[in-house]
Order: C-alpha cells, then sequence, then structure tokens
C-alpha cells in the first residue's frame, strides 16, 4: 500500500512539474459577469445543444479554439461578451439566448485577458463549447492579427497543453472538420455558421510554433 502511495505521489509530482516547466505567460484578470441566470442557461445549451445531461458548468478542456473578433477594441469586446443574455444575432439566438463568449482575448500587443476560467463552460464553437476553451484575438480579415498576437498565443496554448489533456488546436474556421465524428455534439445538424477566422496563415505558424507541424492533432 505504503508503495502505491508513493508511486500516485511520484506521478502527481510529475504532472505539477511538467505546468510548472511550461512557463504561466503574464496574464490580467477581467472576468465576465457569471451569475444563476448564466450558469442556467450554460446548462440548458450544454443539454439542448450538445445532448448532454451535465450536472455543472464545468468542463474538461480537450481542444483550443482561436478566433478573431472582427471588433478592434479589447474593452468593446469585453463589453461584448459580459452580458448574460444574447443582443441581436437573430440566427443565433434562435439556438440559444445565451450570450457568446470565450476564456481569454488577446490584445493587439499580446496581452492576454482571462474572462472565464478555463473549465468553465464558454459557447464559442458551434458542436465544441463542451470540450474547448476559446481564445478569442483582436482583430478581423482587413486587420489581421500581429506577431505579438501569435508570441502570446503560442505562450498560452503551450501553458494549456502542459496543464491539460488537450487533443487538437484548431482555428474557428476549421471547426467543422468535426462533423461527423465523435467530437461532434451538436444537436440540429442544420444549425451551421460559416466562418473565416483565424485563418491558415495564423493557424499554420501557430501550431509551427507549438512544434504541431501543421496538423491540428496534438496527441501522439
Amino acid at each position: 500500500m505504503r508503495k502505491f502511495g508513493l508511486f500516485v505521489f511520484f506521478l502527481l509530482c510529475n504532472a505539477s512539474l511538467s505546468v510548472f516547466a511550461q512557463e504561466r505567460p503574464y496574464i490580467v484578470q477581467k472576468p465576465i459577469i457569471w451569475d444563476a441566470e448564466r450558469e442556467l442557461l450554460s446548462l440548458e445549451y450544454i443539454k439542448n445543444r450538445h445532448g448532454i445531461e451535465n450536472p455543472s458548468v464545468e468542463i474538461v478542456p480537450k481542444m483550443v479554439v482561436v478566433h478573431w473578433t472582427d471588433l478592434l477594441s479589447v474593452n468593446k469586446t469585453i463589453r461584448t461578451f459580459n452580458p448574460v443574455y444574447l443582443p441581436g444575432r437573430p440566427a443565433l439566438r434562435k439556438a440559444s439566448s445565451l450570450n457568446v463568449s470565450a476564456h481569454f482575448v488577446i490584445g493587439r500587443d499580446g496581452t492576454i485577458f482571462q474572462l472565464l476560467p478555463e473549465t468553465t463552460f464558454a459557447r464559442h464553437t458551434i458542436g465544441l463549447n463542451y470540450c474547448a476553451i476559446g481564445i478569442e484575438n483582436i482583430g478581423s480579415a482587413r486587420y489581421p492579427l500581429t506577431d505579438a498576437q501569435l508570441k502570446a498565443n503560442t505562450d498560452l496554448v503551450k501553458y494549456l497543453m502542459a496543464k491539460y489533456d488537450i487533443q487538437y488546436v484548431i482555428g474557428h474556421h476549421e471547426y467543422q472538420i468535426f462533423k461527423n465524428t465523435e467530437w461532434w455534439k451538436e444537436t440540429d445538424p442544420d444549425y451551421i455558421t460559416k466562418k473565416s477566422d483565424p485563418g491558415d496563415e495564423f493557424m499554420g505558424q501557430l501550431r509551427i510554433n507549438l512544434g504541431l507541424q501543421g496538423d491540428v492533432f496534438v496527441g501522439q
């Protein structure tokens, strides 16, 4: 029994060392509203959209999805995500009145802001929210993401990969590759939106930086 206890202790120590070996980047905490209403709407989304009966809004991160905002202001982006209920956007409201959000926002200077805990549900990618950490970057097709944002995404995703069993790192524009796989959990087959963010060039360079050799798959 003592040997088993020492073995477990050894494994836990190694897991902790792997996280500490990948330095946590500097992250500014900017929490958005999380109240009973947002929690209820999140649980309803998990059940109605993903078909999962979940007793809590806690997720087990297996994937990172990288986005851009189409807004050019960190403060405006956070103000957009802050309300519990989704304003406007009738196509999305038809699926759920829960507002969209993300776990992180990265400014054009590379500053990382955290809006939600990494293991808390956020609505940011159809079919995959139940297992995905969302990273929003301030930018658009007209204002491509910066070198500073590329470095910040690299540092943040490396940290997340060391902390969680991340299997995939994808751009929002790639999310439909998971349709017809066991990862895809969306109860309405017609609920699809076309995305272009953040584009193949940015994701290709990010995967090179992560040592993924251009592949979305992380695991060995």
